[in-house]
């Protein structure tokens, strides 16, 4: 059986709202401690780099956060079989994703001299969570979670009768024989 473009079309869609309430949530613990620490023992007055520290902080729980989400709702029916390297991918494109949105910052805040806390959150919380959203979208789906990579069994493959079993090159299809 194959699966059709609107099929398709519709698990994009589904998988992308999903992903965008699981970011929703990530985006609050970030943006609430970002200002929390960026507003109180971060602040640029007392700690130069107090906004970029604050920022890695926010962003780190973020992720943390983001990773729970995704793992158990948005891609689960693509989770990898070892946690531990599922997880290691995730903190990595999270990190180049954490990077986007601090360059956004650091740009913002020491090139173009716009230091208030508005600009702040324009620049790491507006600017670089949708570049950053983009980019850790893209290799989630494709990388970290690709259906390719589950090690769960091919989509209708209990019900024809195939087994899958994972190696270290790739899946291997068994025929089953019914029992008589």
């Amino acid at each position: 059986m194959s699966i059709t473009l609107k099929q398709r079309l519709l698990s994009f869609l589904s998988q992308g709202l999903k992903f965008g309430a699981v970011g929703a949530l990530g985006f609050v613990v970030d943006f609430t401690v970002f200002n929390l620490l960026r507003t109180t023992v971060l602040d640029s007055d007392l700690v130069h780099a107090g906004p970029i520290y604050a920022k890695v902080i926010s962003t780190v729980l973020a992720i943390l956060v983001n990773w729970l989400g995704n793992r158990y709702w948005t891609f689960s029916k693509n989770r990898q079989n070892h946690t531990m390297r599922e997880g290691l991918e995730f903190l990595a494109v999270s990190l180049v994703g954490m990077g986007i949105g601090i360059a956004c910052l650091w740009f913002s805040h020491y090139v173009l001299g716009y230091t208030s806390v508005l600009a702040d959150n324009i620049a790491g919380n507006v600017v670089g969570l949708l570049l950053g959203a983009v980019f850790r979208f893209t290799l989630y789906r494709y990388w970290v979670f690709a259906p390719s990579r589950s090690g769960a069994p091919a989509r209708g493959a209990a019900s024809a009768g195939i087994a899958s079993v994972s190696t270290r090159t790739g899946a291997i299809r068994l025929t089953a024989t019914p029992e008589r």
